[in-house]
């Protein structure tokens, strides 16, 4: 790597003047675009703000701040970032531990995390997350989204515990003890028009519709439920006064996984975003280069840590936008809001919020995709429903901790049942020539191949080993092992010992179609080296069966023939 390596890369991550070309030939649609998509994003990032235990001016602030920066320094010129129900999943014990100020410092940290799995080119890992973990905790999020928001939804404050279903549990029961019907009735009535309505408009923006008209309706009825409250008109100052050195170290797990679901987050929805438009293809790095970006600044101003999203994102696409502009319009949109219309969003009511949160829980829950995972095959459909389980009783890093690890084990399961040993046929034509039925016979009696094939590795080769201790009472023991696909250490050593078994029973054992890779595994760890030291391991498996003939008639099994001579014991290379 030469000295220059590193600035290439930098600049590789930088904003660019291509960017900008295509707003040049849609600056109106794109405009009409972010138009759109700061009516859908204002009631969201009310609600998520809310959510986080940071305050709705926090969401907002989210929603200007890392909506602009990720639209600038983004990977994809489709993405709408800001405050998302994932991430206020991971937010709400961080508020419990640590208060205000360890999410604007883990936020912080997250951000230079991103900023470093950008120069470490990690993008291309979020590929690799399996198609029922993903699935499974984003079933499991828009659950914790919904017990949430059962104490706003119920007219219910102050109830605070650990785990999210707690706090709902403890709602519940101070809602039976002292029952309102005008919160509930909202909240309600709010996600069925959001429902209802995007079925027959999916286009206009009925979650505003629902907001606006509870607050009407509310403040029309001067009825008593809990209300956003004051915002302040305009922009909070950067300040770092959060900044606690401190606890870095307590907060340093926190950080990591918010960085995790950042990166998650953000690259699944550039995947969603190139796949619903034509010609778009988003650059992993250089997004979450601008997730870091987002996520360093929105601290400093207050806002929580934000991610793409990706409900946003679609509304985007849709709404036909083909640039950057759209973000960056959504973003101005929502600053004008806060500046000029900051009381009047104040008096929205929180269970209002709640309708939202809940009607977007549901549509976030694919059942005909969820159904189809869990149908798939058995594996699959038990990694998906522990993946859920655990978001959703324990955390979401967590779970995808315990989902990944569980697939790889299901993977590995697979892979090692692939791998079979099967005893094959002496061919007629096999070896120094031709024989007789009854030298057919006899070799048939004294001589056994076994074929490998697929992997041998750990999780398979003792089976194999099991398999091989059960050879019958013969005299020669052919292991062919051109067909396996792989072999590791573990592998190697199961079938030294079970050449040693063989051994130990008065059986020759002979090798051959060794590849040259797994040679070298062979060789560096001393498997079967008296094996070639004695000539016995053959390139092919025809030479493994003319020593065999050979042996045999020496030993008095076959009759001798004149042509039949017992072959050198001279080391052969396997290939």
């Amino acid at each position: 790597m030469t000295a220059a390596s590193p600035a290439r890369r930098l600049s590789g991550l930088l904003p660019r003047r291509s960017d900008w070309t295509p707003a040049r030939r849609s600056a109106g649609r794109d405009l009409t675009a972010g138009l759109i998509v700061a009516v859908v994003a204002l009631p969201l990032a009310l609600a998520f703000g809310i959510s986080s235990g940071l305050g709705a001016q926090a969401g907002l602030v989210t929603a200007i701040v890392a909506g602009t920066l990720a639209a600038v320094f983004g990977g994809s010129n489709l993405q709408v970032s800001g405050p998302t129900g994932a991430m206020t999943v991971v937010l709400a014990p961080i508020v419990a531990r640590h208060g205000a100020g360890g999410v604007l410092m883990v936020g912080l940290m997250a951000g230079l995390i991103l900023l470093g799995m950008a120069a470490l080119r990690a993008g291309r890992f979020a590929a690799l997350l399996p198609t029922p973990v993903i699935e499974g905790f984003t079933a499991g999020i828009a659950v914790v989204i919904a017990l949430q928001q059962v104490p706003a939804a119920l007219g219910v404050t102050g109830p605070h515990a650990e785990k999210v279903w707690q706090s709902a549990g403890q709602a519940a029961v101070r809602f039976a003890g002292h029952p309102t019907a005008a919160a509930p009735a909202m909240a309600v009535a709010v996600a069925a028009v959001m429902l209802a309505g995007a079925r027959i408009r999916p286009a206009v923006p009925f979650s505003l519709i629902g907001i606006v008209g509870a607050t009407l309706v509310a403040e029309a009825a001067s009825l008593d439920v809990a209300r956003i409250g004051a915002l302040p008109s305009g922009l909070p100052a950067p300040s770092l006064g959060f900044l606690d050195a401190g606890a870095a170290m307590a907060l340093l797990p926190s950080a990591l996984a918010v960085a995790a679901l950042a990166a998650l987050e953000s690259l699944l929805c550039a995947k969603v975003a190139d796949g619903m438009s034509v010609g778009e293809r988003h650059d992993p790095d250089r997004e979450l280069f601008g997730q870091g970006v987002a996520n360093l600044a929105a601290p400093m101003l207050g806002g929580v840590p934000a991610t793409a999203a990706i409900a946003r994102t679609a509304v985007n696409v849709r709404a036909g936008a083909r640039s950057r502009l759209a973000a960056l319009t959504h973003a101005a949109v929502l600053a004008v809001i806060v500046l000029a219309a900051g009381n009047l969003v104040g008096r929205i009511p929180l269970a209002a919020l709640a309708g939202v949160l809940l009607a977007t829980t549901v549509r976030m829950v694919e059942v005909g995709s969820l159904r189809a995972i869990a149908r798939a095959t058995r594996g699959d459909g038990v990694v998906l429903v522990l993946t859920f389980a655990v978001t959703v009783v324990f955390d979401l890093i967590t779970a995808v901790a315990v989902g990944v690890a569980l697939a790889v084990v299901v993977a590995l399961r697979a892979v090692a049942a692939s791998g079979r040993l099967d005893e094959v046929p002496l061919k007629s034509g096999d070896g120094d020539g031709g024989q007789t039925a009854e030298e057919q016979r006899l070799l048939d009696e004294h001589i056994v191949a076994y074929r490998f094939d697929g992997p041998l590795f750990f999780a398979a080769a003792h089976r194999f080993l099991l398999e091989l201790s059960q050879v019958s009472d013969v005299r020669i023991v052919i292991l062919r092992m051109s067909r396996i696909s792989a072999l590791d250490a573990t592998g190697a050593g199961v079938l030294g010992d079970a050449i040693t078994r063989l051994e130990d029973r008065g059986i020759t054992v002979l090798v051959s179609g060794v590849k040259a890779g797994h040679d070298q595994i062979l060789a560096a760890l001393g498997v079967a080296e008296h094996l070639r030291r004695d000539g016995l391991v053959f390139p092919t498996t025809p030479d493994a069966i003319a020593y065999a003939r050979a042996h045999l008639r020496t030993s008095g099994v076959l009759p001798l023939a004149g042509s039949a001579e017992l072959p050198r014991l001279t080391p052969k290379p396997s290939t």
